[in-house]
């Protein structure tokens, strides 16, 4: 079955993408919360004429992802935490609230949907690697360093 999404789905595409779902999960999920649409020829070509118009605005949307994804490439991440005496081992964990913080603090401001640490969530001293997704097409690695308290 395919759908043209209305919103952003995770791990399934992004707004007015067509993807191709299983017909119980479209039509018993999707659908009903107002996730997505039936594809059907008439609404394949009102999409094709929105994106169209589209266009040029997502053109400025995207220059302004890439100067933010190059401000958070300059960026230089240290978060601190507690260590237990004698080790590496955190109490607690560095999650991607902190990093929001971390961002919102250096003036961009970033929700924390969009940031994916690499390995999970992590618990232990060292230098750790972070995917901000800024746009569909723009994706910035931020290396972060944790550093006892």
């Amino acid at each position: 079955m395919e759908i043209i999404l209305s919103q952003e789905v995770a791990n399934l595409g992004f707004k007015d993408d067509v993807v191709i779902v299983k017909n119980g999960y479209g039509r018993n999920f999707l659908i009903p919360k107002g996730l997505g649409i039936l594809a059907t020829i008439s609404a394949k070509k009102v999409l094709a004429e929105n994106l169209k118009q589209r266009a040029f605005k997502e053109q400025k949307i995207v220059d302004d992802a890439n100067k933010i994804a190059t401000a958070l490439k300059g960026l230089e991440v240290k978060l601190s935490a507690k260590v237990a005496e004698g080790g590496h081992k955190l109490f607690g964990s560095i999650t991607t609230i902190d990093l929001a913080a971390n961002f919102a603090k250096a003036g961009q401001t970033i929700e924390k949907k969009y940031i994916t640490i690499i390995g999970g969530s992590v618990k232990a001293l060292g230098k750790y690697t972070a995917q901000v997704r800024l746009h569909r097409q723009v994706v910035v690695d931020v290396i972060f360093e944790v550093i006892a308290e």
